[in-house]
C-alpha cells in the first residue's frame, strides 16, 4: 500500500510539473542556442581534398572556410568574399608571360593569374595538432587515446597564405580519392607533373610522411602571409566559382603530420573523421550511428550577417540581424533517421527545427491554392510552421545514345523519332503524380537561377511546346503521331521491316517504389503505340554501359557544381563524350555547331553578347532533341516559428552560420505540444489501489472466518 500510494503521488507531482518526458535531449540544452536537424547516412568523406557529395558539404561548408562563397541573400547567385579580404585580381598573359589587357581576346590568354589576399587574424578552431608536443606521440602516449576530446591539451594559431597554397597542394596528392585532379591538372599550371613527381617521391620513400611544404608547386605562388597567387591555363571565368568550395580551403600542414603518426588511423583519428577548419563551426562529436554535432568556433569572429539582399527581404524580416556576428547559432545538432516518418513525427512535437515534406507527409503538410501556389495546410499554419521553396540548379533527364542507329544520329528519321517521343512524354504529368508537384518540366538544360535561363515564350522549347494563355501548352498527340509516321514508323510499326519499334530504356531504378514510375513511362510511349524495353540493373553494371555506349535510352541527372551556364552546356560537348573521352557527356551527343559555339561561349563574361549565343545553342539541341529534357526539382522546407533568417539557398551549403533560433519560444511552444496526458495512468493506478484494497479485504475476512 506504502509503495502503490508513493507511485501514485510520483506522478501526481509530474503531472503538477508539466515537464517533458518523451524529449529526446537533456534538460541541460533547454534555452540554449542549439538547432536540432538530422542526416540520413554518415558522410564518407570529411577530408576537403576527398568530398564532393552533398551530405558531406552539408558538414564541411560549416567547417572550412575558403576564399570565397555565395552571398546568402542576392540572387541571381553571386560570389563575394569570405576568407579573402576582397574579390581575387585576375590578371591575364600571353605565350611568352606579356601582360595583357583586361578585354584581351580569349584566344591570346595562355594564363591568368589569381591573386588572393586573406583577411588577418583569422585562427583555426582549437584542435591538439597544434599542441608542438603532440607532434611525436609515442605508441605509449597514444594507448588511452580513443577520440579526440581524449588529449588534454587543445590550441590554434593564425590562418596563412601557406596554409591555402598547401591545400591546392594536395589536390595532387597520390594517397588521396581525388574527385576534382582531372578537372584542376587541365588548368593549375604544373599540377599534373606535380602529381607524377609527388608518386615518383612516395615510391622511392614509402614509409616517410610526404610533406608537400617541401614541393613547390609551380602554380601556386605564396607572396606573403596573407597573399598567394594562383596561375591556371587559359581563360576560365568560371575558376573563381571553384574558390568558393571546401577543395581551396585553408589546411594547416601540422594537421596531416598529426594525423600521420603511427596508431592514428586505427583509432580514425584522420582528416576524413575529424577535419581541422577556420571556419563558424567545429566538428565535436562524430557518432555516425547516433549523432554528430557542430560546435560554434571560438576563434571565428571574421564575418558579420548581410545588410542588403533582394527585394522584399527586409519586409520578411530577412534583415532584422544585419551586421551581428556570425554564427547566430552556437551548436548544432544532426541526429540520423534512417525513417521519414520518425523525423516527420519529431518535427511536428517541435524536436527538429526545420524538416522536408516525403510524399507520405506532403498532404499533411502542404495545400495547392487556386493560383496554383503552394501554402502550409491549415493544420500547420496553427503550428505557426511556414514553408519555403526553391528550383533546384539541376536537371533530370531522359536520354538517348547518339551513337545508336535507330535514336541517335542527326539524320532526319532518327531526329523526328526523338522529337515525337518528346512531345508524347508528359512530364507536366509526372511531377504532379510522383513528385507531388515539385518540379517544373525543364525547356533546356539550364535551370532558373542559372544565367542563360530565358523564362516566358522566349525561353520555351517551340519543338515541344506551343505559347498560350500566358504559359507553355505540350504540343498534342496527333502532332506526335505524325512525327513518328513522317520518321517511318507509323502507329509504331516500321514501314520498312512491318515489326513494331520497341525502344530500350536503361535504368538503376528497381524495387516496388520505382514500378509505378516505370509502368507509367510505358503508357507514355504506348500513347503512339511504341513499345518500351525497361531494362533494370544495378548502378555498377549501368555504369558499365554508359561507359561503352551500350544504351538506347536512360535516366540522368545534374546537380550544378557552380551557378554558370557552363556547367549545363558541356553535358552535351562533343568533347565530352562518354564512349572514347571520358566525359560527362553521357548521350554521346554530337554537333560541330554547337560545340563550336560552346568553345567560344565557355570563357566568356556573362554579358548580352553571351546570352546571345546560349540562345543559339539552346535552338541547336532543342531542335537535335538528345534529351527528353525532363525537370527542374523544387526543394520544399518547413520551419517552425521559432527558426529565423531561413531563405533558400541551391548554391551555398555554409547556411547555417546565418539562421538563429529563438530557444524559449520553442521550449514553450514544445511544452504546450508534447504535456504528459497523466489521466490514463492515475485512472489505471486508481483502479489497481481500489483492487489491492478489495483483495485485501477478502483476505482479511477469510481469516477472521
Amino acid at each position: 500500500m506504502r509503495i502503490l500510494s508513493a507511485f501514485l503521488l510520483m506522478l501526481l507531482l509530474s503531472a503538477c510539473d508539466g515537464g517533458l518526458w518523451n524529449t529526446p535531449y537533456p534538460a541541460a540544452d533547454a534555452g540554449q542556442s542549439i538547432l536540432y536537424t538530422a542526416f540520413t547516412e554518415r558522410p564518407k568523406h570529411l577530408d576537403p581534398a576527398q568530398a564532393y557529395s552533398e551530405n558531406e558539404y552539408e558538414f564541411l561548408a560549416n567547417i572550412y572556410a575558403p576564399p570565397l562563397q555565395y552571398h546568402y541573400l542576392k540572387r541571381p547567385y553571386q560570389l563575394i568574399p569570405l576568407a579573402a579580404s576582397e574579390m581575387p585580381t585576375v590578371r591575364y598573359f600571353d605565350r611568352q608571360h606579356r601582360l595583357l589587357a583586361d578585354d584581351a581576346p580569349a584566344e591570346r590568354i595562355a594564363f591568368s593569374e589569381y591573386e588572393l589576399h586573406i583577411k588577418a587574424g583569422m585562427r583555426y578552431q582549437p584542435h591538439p595538432a597544434f599542441v608542438p608536443e603532440y607532434a611525436t606521440l609515442t605508441a605509449a602516449e597514444l594507448r588511452d587515446v580513443h577520440a579526440l576530446g581524449d588529449f588534454p591539451k587543445q590550441a590554434t594559431r593564425t590562418v596563412t597564405a601557406a596554409d591555402y597554397a598547401y591545400q591546392i597542394k594536395r589536390l595532387a596528392h597520390p594517397q588521396l580519392h581525388l574527385p576534382i585532379f582531372g578537372v584542376m591538372s587541365e588548368y593549375i599550371v604544373g599540377l599534373k607533373e606535380y602529381a607524377a613527381m609527388l608518386q615518383a617521391e612516395l615510391k622511392a620513400h614509402p614509409d616517410a610522411f610526404l610533406d608537400l611544404s617541401a614541393y613547390p608547386l609551380p602554380g601556386v605562388e605564396v607572396v606573403d602571409a596573407q597573399t598567394y597567387r594562383i596561375t591556371i591555363r587559359g581563360k576560365y571565368p568560371q575558376f573563381a566559382y571553384w574558390l568558393a568550395m571546401p577543395f581551396f580551403a585553408p589546411m594547416p600542414p601540422e594537421a596531416e603530420r598529426f594525423y600521420a603518426q603511427p596508431g592514428m588511423k586505427e583509432r580514425n583519428l584522420t582528416l576524413d573523421w575529424w577535419p581541422v577548419g577556420s571556419g563558424p563551426y567545429y566538428l565535436a562529436e562524430n557518432d555516425p550511428n547516433r549523432r554528430m554535432v557542430l560546435v560554434r568556433n571560438p576563434y571565428y569572429d571574421s564575418e558579420r550577417y548581410p545588410a542588403e539582399g533582394e527585394a522584399g527581404d527586409a519586409a520578411a524580416g530577412l534583415l532584422a540581424d544585419a551586421g551581428k556576428s556570425l554564427p547566430l547559432i552556437d551548436k548544432v545538432v544532426f541526429s540520423l533517421e534512417k525513417e521519414t516518418i520518425p523525423y516527420w513525427n519529431k518535427f511536428l512535437q517541435g524536436y527538429y527545427d526545420a524538416s522536408g515534406i516525403s510524399s507520405d507527409s506532403f498532404d499533411q503538410a502542404v495545400q495547392v491554392n487556386v493560383g496554383g501556389e503552394a501554402t502550409v495546410t491549415d493544420e500547420m499554419r496553427a503550428q505557426g510552421i511556414t514553408l519555403s521553396t526553391s528550383v533546384s540548379t539541376s536537371t533530370m533527364y531522359t536520354g538517348f545514345n547518339w551513337l545508336d542507329p535507330v535514336v541517335g544520329g542527326s539524320s532526319e528519321r532518327a531526329t523526328k523519332l526523338r522529337r515525337a517521343i518528346a512531345i508524347t512524354v508528359d512530364f507536366e504529368e509526372f511531377i504532379s503524380i510522383f513528385a507531388n508537384g515539385r518540379g517544373i518540366a525543364a525547356q533546356s538544360p539550364i535551370p532558373p537561377g542559372i544565367f542563360g535561363f530565358r523564362d516566358g515564350v522566349a525561353g520555351i522549347n517551340h519543338f515541344v511546346y506551343e505559347w498560350g494563355n500566358g504559359e507553355p501548352k505540350r504540343r498534342s498527340i496527333a502532332e506526335a503521331k505524325r512525327l513518328l509516321a513522317e520518321a517511318g514508323y507509323p502507329d509504331g510499326v516500321d514501314a520498312k521491316t512491318k515489326q513494331p519499334l520497341v525502344i530500350h530504356l536503361d535504368t538503376t531504378a528497381n524495387g516496388v517504389g520505382n514500378k509505378s514510375r516505370l509502368d507509367w513511362m510505358r503508357k507514355q510511349f504506348d500513347k503512339i503505340g511504341v513499345q518500351l524495353d525497361v531494362r533494370s540493373t544495378d548502378y555498377n553494371r549501368f555504369q558499365d554501359k554508359i561507359r561503352k555506349g551500350d544504351t538506347q535510352m536512360f535516366y540522368f541527372g545534374w546537380n550544378a557544381d557552380y551557378p554558370d551556364p557552363e556547367n549545363f552546356l558541356f553535358l552535351l560537348h562533343g568533347a565530352q563524350a562518354k564512349v572514347g573521352k571520358g566525359g560527362e557527356n553521357a548521350s554521346n551527343y554530337s554537333s560541330p555547331e554547337y560545340d563550336h559555339l560552346f568553345e567560344h561561349v565557355k570563357n566568356m563574361d556573362n554579358s548580352p553578347a553571351r546570352q546571345l549565343i546560349i540562345d543559339q545553342m539552346l535552338e541547336i539541341v532543342r531542335r537535335d532533341s538528345p534529351w527528353l529534357w525532363g525537370f527542374h526539382p523544387k526543394n520544399y522546407v518547413l520551419q517552425h516559428a521559432w527558426l529565423h533568417n531561413v531563405k533558400p539557398n541551391i548554391m551555398a551549403n555554409n547556411k547555417l552560420k546565418y539562421w538563429r533560433v529563438d530557444a524559449a519560444q520553442r521550449d514553450t511552444l514544445r511544452h504546450a505540444w508534447n504535456r504528459p496526458a497523466i489521466w490514463p495512468l492515475l485512472l489505471a493506478g486508481l483502479v489497481l489501489l481500489l483492487g489491492v484494497i478489495g483483495l485485501l479485504q477478502v483476505l482479511k475476512r477469510r481469516e477472521e472466518g
